[in-house]
């Protein structure tokens, strides 16, 4: 498993807690690098439970909502679970008006998330 730049990895037991490293995810760059690391874990390191934990994301663009959307389709063809956790209100209030609610599993916090997987 090599070392991501846009995350950070805690693993605990067989679920692997991710933390963004920024707080703003909008540069078009940044987002493929960002993508490339999430599609990494499910494809070449084979994890199969993963929290995502927006605890540090302040903002995140609409194309980093859609390499979200690629991520989740990608770890559910893989078979792996994924829950997302600490997000924001003002986060959550778009990923509620775009109906991404539906799609993701979203936990309060970390600890919730770890309670169901």
């Amino acid at each position: 498993m090599s070392s991501p730049k846009r995350l950070h990895l805690n693993p605990s037991g067989d679920v692997t807690v991710v933390t963004f490293t920024d707080s703003k995810i909008i540069h078009e760059g940044e987002i493929q690098e960002l993508g490339q690391e999430l599609f990494d874990l499910v494809e070449r390191d084979g994890l199969k439970k993963i929290v995502l934990n927006f605890a540090r994301v302040e903002f995140l663009s609409s194309a980093a909502l859609g390499k979200l959307i690629s991520f989740e389709k990608k770890a559910r063809n893989q078979q792996a679970q994924l829950i997302l956790t600490n997000i924001r209100p003002e986060i959550y209030e778009v990923f509620a008006i775009t109906k991404l609610t539906k799609l993701f599993k979203i936990k309060d916090d970390e600890a919730d998330a770890l309670a169901v997987l």
